[in-house]
């Protein structure tokens, strides 16, 4: 059974900084893309980073230069390192995994980030 749960949310002031954590069970970590996600209210979810298999990384444009993504096979979990944030960060931020081409097949139920301007 597969299990993905985020933790690390909470609220910090514009230009602080949030560290998330994502762990995973249930599937071959070190073979699966991992990604992360968020949700602001009223808005679609929205991709925002990759970490591929190989160790490629990938970043959607408002988050580079800021956000850091990395993983640990040998602990089956997915950090997300946020500096400089503002309140368009703030979403609920989603861990998703890709075992299988194409998209993401298993997600987490989500860690709430929010930034006080």
């Amino acid at each position: 059974q597969v299990h993905i749960s985020e933790s690390g949310g909470g609220s910090v002031q514009t230009g602080g900084s949030l560290r998330l954590s994502c762990t995973a069970s249930g599937f071959t970590f070190s073979d699966a893309s991992m990604g992360w996600f968020r949700q602001a209210p009223g808005q679609e979810r929205a991709w925002v980073t990759t970490v591929f298999p190989s160790g490629k990384l990938q970043y959607s444009e408002p988050v580079k230069g800021r956000f850091t993504v990395s993983r640990d096979n040998a602990k089956a979990t997915l950090y997300l390192q946020m500096n400089n944030l503002n309140p368009d960060d703030s979403a609920m931020y989603y861990c998703a995994a890709g075992v299988r081409r194409p998209g993401w097949q298993y997600w987490g139920q989500g860690t709430q980030v929010t930034v006080s301007s």
